[in-house]
């Protein structure tokens, strides 16, 4: 069975991030978010999430500035700190865990972020079961925009080529643009958005034999 979990980061950089995910959820494709627990938008995100609970919610670990991740002790004490910051904010665990830039696989971190997230019996992305696809990001080089990466029929081909037998992830940055954020990646969210709530577009993707669901669901549905 081919599972496909659509999932929205950066929940909680601020309003307009969080309410272009929950639109991209209830109009959309998207069924899975990644919560900034230190952002502005974090409490907001969290109240929406209360609102939506079929959007499963996972943690997007983001690097303080004063830490050093190589650090194992260091990058033990911040994603703790997050981790509590997470069940404050949204009273309960991440249903999976990313990291902003995924910082969390330079380099040697990848083992120090596997023992941390093992405890919650939850999966980290690129470090299995599911599988993960990056493509629908439309600056692969920095400050040259391309939006045909994040146009329908690119998105189609990356799911009908990549989320193969299993669970897969589908990583994306849907946003309402309204000027409450700043990011070199920032236009590219609304066309992100719109693609993602076009009118057929899950039903086009079942009928490929993919199946959408999110973290909460898709170990029940392998």
């Amino acid at each position: 069975m081919r599972l496909l979990i659509v999932n929205a980061d950066d929940f909680g950089l601020s309003a307009g991030v969080d309410e272009g995910i929950i639109q991209a959820h209830e109009h959309g494709i998207v069924t899975s978010a990644s919560l900034m627990v230190n952002r502005p938008g974090a409490p907001h995100a969290a109240a929406l999430a209360r609102h939506h609970p079929e959007l499963s919610i996972g943690l997007h670990f983001e690097k303080p500035s004063d830490c050093d991740l190589d650090a194992p002790d260091q990058a033990t004490g911040a994603f703790t700190a997050q981790l509590e910051r997470f069940r404050k904010l949204t009273g309960g665990d991440p249903t999976h865990v990313d990291s902003h830039h995924h910082v969390h696989t330079e380099g040697d971190r990848i083992r120090t972020f596997r023992k941390l997230v093992s405890p919650l019996g939850v999966p980290l992305r690129h470090a299995g079961p599911v599988a993960y696809i990056g493509g629908f990001y439309a600056q692969w080089e920095h400050g040259v925009t391309e939006l045909r990466y994040v146009r329908r029929q690119f998105l189609l081909e990356l799911i009908r080529s990549e989320a193969l037998e299993g669970a897969t992830e589908l990583a994306c940055h849907p946003a309402r643009v309204t000027g409450d954020f700043s990011s070199a990646y920032e236009s590219e969210r609304e066309v992100e958005l719109a693609t993602l709530t076009e009118p057929g577009l899950g039903a086009e993707i079942e009928a490929m034999g993919v199946r959408l669901t999110s973290y909460h669901h898709w170990r029940a549905a392998e």
